[in-house]
């Protein structure tokens, strides 16, 4: 085998399996310092935390793979967070239900006019969620003016503190079905496919017949709908609504997405990888927190996580 096929063979490898890796990697280390990492305690607590996060992770890889990118998913997390808990309020004394439905469609409303904007009305992904991030914050701000809502249900606070069979937390269940549900719709439906191939070529793809603008619209549908379901969990689960939920989140969302090996341009990525992606970043923080390291030291250190993330699919794609 020549340099140069061997050389390829890496950079495949690594583009591949480099983020399992380094997720073994991390485990490793931080359970031979603080060996209670690998506790079921911790474990579970993991696990409940990157289902939120994987839910904006998962939204993101299906914009990302159109070539897209959501800058709003974390504004609207709070944004529906915060309408759903308006109506989950138990003085209003309305089933838990219908504050799950306001929350959802907050999200699908703001996600439908990110769809619009971009895939119809021409205006670029970054400029148009950037937006829609403003907008998103102002309506959560207008809510309340800005003050938080107690006093929630007890039927809404079990969506994000309850477990069933007092073992696997409602948030992990829910994760679950949506994660099962994407991966069927990207890997057994057209639509998948389609997807790819709108981020891989748009030209080509209209040429074939796909229906471009509707595809790309229905990335921004499904990115802000599940967003909305991160913010009423995590709603439910502090158990009142805060106006800052989900301030950062967005970062967050598209380092895991980019660590998973989905790339910025479109037409490459993979769910399996950004399920790593989640799991390496929630678990760096995870360790990062039980070794005391301060909140804002963290912030530098994702910062830097994202930078070499994006640097590496830059560096893949030459």
């Amino acid at each position: 085998m020549s340099a140069s096929m061997k050389a390829q063979a890496r950079k495949n490898f690594i583009s591949k399996y480099g983020s399992l890796v380094a997720l073994v990697v991390l485990c490793i280390i931080i359970t031979i310092i603080k060996p209670r990492f690998i506790s079921p305690l911790n474990i579970r607590n993991v696990l409940r935390l990157a289902s939120i996060n994987g839910l904006l992770a998962i939204g993101m890889t299906f914009v990302c793979l159109t070539g897209g990118i959501d800058l709003s998913v974390g504004a609207v997390m709070g944004c529906a967070g915060m309408y759903s808990a308006y109506f989950a309020q138990a003085s209003m004394n309305m089933p838990w239900i219908v504050a799950v439905l306001v929350g959802l469609l907050m999200g699908f409303a703001v996600g439908l006019f990110n769809g619009i904007c971009i895939a119809y009305l021409k205006v670029p992904a970054f400029v148009g969620t950037l937006g829609s991030m403003s907008v998103a914050k102002g309506l959560t701000y207008i809510l309340t003016n800005a003050k938080p809502i107690p006093n929630l249900s007890e039927s809404f606070k079990a969506i994000g503190g309850g477990m069933i069979f007092n073992v696997i937390p409602i948030p992990i269940i829910v994760f679950t079905i949506i994660l099962i549900g994407c991966f069927l719709l990207m890997y057994k439906t057209r639509y998948g496919r389609y997807v790819i191939a709108v981020g891989g070529n748009a030209k080509a793809a209209r040429v074939s017949g796909i229906d471009v603008k509707k595809i790309t619209a229905s990335v921004y549908i499904l990115s802000g709908i599940l967003a909305a379901l991160a913010g009423i969990i995590t709603t439910a689960r502090v158990t009142s609504g805060v106006t800052n939920t989900g301030d950062g989140y967005e970062t967050d969302a598209i380092a895991m997405v980019v660590i998973g090996g989905t790339s910025l341009a479109g037409g490459k990525g993979r769910l399996w990888g950004t399920i790593v992606g989640i799991l390496l970043m929630v678990c760096l923080s995870n360790g990062l927190d039980m070794l005391g390291v301060s909140a804002y030291y963290q912030m530098i250190v994702k910062g830097f996580v994202v930078i070499a993330a994006v640097m590496m699919d830059g560096l893949s794609s030459d």
